[in-house]
């Protein structure tokens, strides 16, 4: 996505961003950590509820695959970003990656799993190439079925 685009779709002057935002890169970090947010707060809405720590585990693929779909399959929005901008100190990615994986572990080791660093990081796994596949399928179906895997990992 160009500069241009953004501005056109936000319907702001060049001028305007850059006295908001400084530049590109920094409206993308931005972007980045409002995005975080809103992921952290969905998940943690949605979990609200749940005592089960496995299925707050699940509640992940859960997410992703009802966002997917409403994305129209972009696949996964830090990777997208990540990939776009490789010279960029994309802080925000990393924050959230590390977030995911430290909440699944904690999760784990709630449900009294043996391992569980060792074992969020394939959860981990699993969730990326779920995403992945699913930007390149634009279906939901790998997204079904790392969820199916994670449950059979986690017991």
């Amino acid at each position: 996505m160009g500069i241009d685009q953004i501005l056109r779709e936000a319907g702001v002057a060049k001028a305007s961003l850059y006295s908001s935002f400084g530049s590109k890169d920094a409206l993308v970090v931005a972007y980045l950590e409002e995005l975080d947010q809103r992921d952290r707060n969905r998940w943690n809405a949605a979990v609200a509820a749940q005592r089960d720590p496995i299925a707050k585990v699940l509640t992940f693929f859960d997410l992703a695959a009802a966002a997917a779909e409403s994305r129209d399959f972009r696949g996964c929005l830090y990777a997208n970003a990540a990939t776009e901008f490789p010279g960029l100190q994309l802080e925000p990615v990393r924050t959230h990656r590390e977030w995911f994986r430290a909440t699944v572990a904690a999760l784990l080791r709630e449900a009294g799993l043996a391992r569980p660093d060792n074992i969020a990081r394939q959860v981990q796994l699993l969730y990326d190439g779920a995403l992945t596949g699913s930007k390149i399928d634009k279906s939901v179906v790998p997204i079904t079925l790392a969820r199916r895997l994670t449950r059979q990992l986690i017991g």
